[in-house]
């Protein structure tokens, strides 16, 4: 495999911009950083689901590759089996707080942004079983349309009354527009902390120079971000990115120094190149090599990370800051009461019946339809969750194909109700949930590769396919 030799741009950093503002916007914002009560609703939905502990499985970092050291799942012992008369405790041997910026993020956990899945109510029941501890990432949102105020994006970055901190995710490739978007932001009060996505691998984004491809333009990236964090003021500037564009193509190693340079307050790396998408396994090796190589800033790790054994193991093994959790949690927003548990040191873990699944999805279908304004379409936007929900129950391939197909709140629950719900959680249910697929050619601009210090290929329609999150 290709390794990234860090090298330094011969050119200057500003060679990309082509129409930078030079103002430095100072606002000072009144940040709420303190971590919301859970309200009463939400506990009740939270008592619903019975708990017991998993064993950890603590992997050796001495040895190499990262993706033969993670123990096969066949032969793991089931979550809450004693050993030996004994139930395995876990503990984390790293700090369990993050600090990015003025926010003090305990533990360490992230919800990763995903188009059409992490916004408000997602991210609302994800809050709801962590008890409000974490950070929970908006879907990624498009800098030019956020500056043009579409009314999808705006309803997009619309937050609850307890999110705190407010966090946005945005995608742009025009340093000029981004520090719009990030001013914006920053004037008018609409987040307390900004991420920048350099890590999307879908074509659509790819092709226009976007995502995962724009680490390869060294000297724009860093026209990007410094743009980002002068217009942020005293908003905390993070990034996520991937290990580059595939294996012969690296650039997580120059992109981090880079970020380090312009003031970024903390990098996010899925080991994956975006020519894997979501293929393999994540290389956790490269994690560790990136916390390493910046080791002023902190380094989140994302990446097959479907436990929260998984994301005890890779703080262990890697020395990564925290963790980032994005398909794992899919059909799962219970996930991250794991989470806090396994860091806080507690064994008291999520395995729920079907039951208790089936009374989350109909929350999950009603928040939906309260933030969409209309109950039919919240519970069609729901229809795509209806698989990773159900995913190792016994239900039937014609049942799930109904529960899919519903478009009223009574359809939903009455499909439910025909079922066995008295099913305890699958052993199955515990793998990889999400697209698995991999190894794809990345679509890229014409010579895109051909100078990694040269981005006059990015063009003025960069952002119009993508408009909107």
């Amino acid at each position: 495999m290709a390794r990234e030799t860090p090298t330094a741009a011969p050119h200057t950093p500003t060679a990309c911009a082509r129409s930078r503002g030079s103002a430095k916007v100072s606002v000072m914002v009144d940040i709420a950083t303190g971590l919301s009560i859970e309200p009463p609703t939400a506990r009740t939905v939270r008592k619903t689901i019975s708990r017991s502990g998993p064993e950890p499985s603590p992997r050796a970092r001495s040895r190499r590759p990262a993706r033969n050291r993670r123990p096969g799942r066949a032969g793991r012992a089931l979550p809450g089996v004693r050993q030996n008369g004994v139930m395995p405790t876990i503990a984390p041997t790293s700090p369990t707080t993050l600090q990015v910026g003025p926010h003090r993020v305990h533990p360490p956990v992230v919800l990763a942004p995903m188009a059409g899945i992490t916004n408000a109510p997602f991210r609302t029941l994800c809050r709801e079983f962590s008890g409000g501890k974490g950070l929970f990432v908006s879907e990624m949102i498009t800098t030019r349309a956020l500056v043009e105020r579409h009314d999808k994006t705006m309803r997009l970055i619309t937050f609850g009354a307890s999110e705190r901190p407010r966090s946005i995710q945005l995608y742009g490739v025009d340093p000029a527009t981004v520090g719009k978007a990030v001013r914006m932001i920053a004037e008018e009060d609409l987040a307390d902390h900004i991420d920048l996505n350099f890590g999307c691998p879908v074509p659509k984004v790819t092709r226009k120079g976007g995502g995962s491809a724009l680490p390869y333009k060294r000297n724009l990236l860093r026209a990007i971000l410094r743009e980002a964090v002068r217009g942020a003021g005293d908003l905390p500037v993070t990034m996520k990115m991937r290990k580059g564009i595939d294996d012969d193509h690296l650039t997580y190693l120059d992109a981090g120094r880079i970020a380090v340079e312009e003031g970024v307050a903390a990098i996010a790396l899925h080991g994956r190149t975006a020519a894997q998408h979501y293929g393999g396994t994540a290389d956790w090796d490269a994690i560790a090599r990136l916390k390493e190589h910046v080791p002023e800033i902190p380094v989140l790790g994302n990446g097959d990370i479907w436990s929260a054994e998984d994301a005890l193991r890779m703080v262990r093994s890697t020395g990564c800051d925290g963790v980032v959790v994005g398909r794992g949690c899919l059909g799962r927003p219970w996930l991250f009461a794991d989470l806090v548990a396994a860091f806080e040191g507690r064994k008291d873990f999520t395995r729920p019946t079907l039951r208790e699944v089936a009374d989350v999805m109909v929350r999950h279908a009603t928040l939906l339809g309260e933030w969409l304004g209309d109950e039919s379409r919240g519970v069609v936007d729901f229809r795509k969750h209806v698989a990773w929900y159900l995913k190792g129950f016994s239900v039937g391939s014609e049942m799930r194909k109904r529960l899919a197909l519903t478009s009223s709140l009574e359809e939903l629950r009455a499909g439910l109700d025909e079922l066995d719900l008295d099913q305890p959680w699958p052993a199955g249910a515990d793998g990889p949930r999400g697209r698995t697929s991999g190894n794809n050619r990345v679509v890229l601009p014409d010579g895109w590769l051909d100078d990694p210090y040269d981005c006059a290929r990015v063009g003025e329609d960069a952002e119009l396919d993508t408009s909107g999150g």
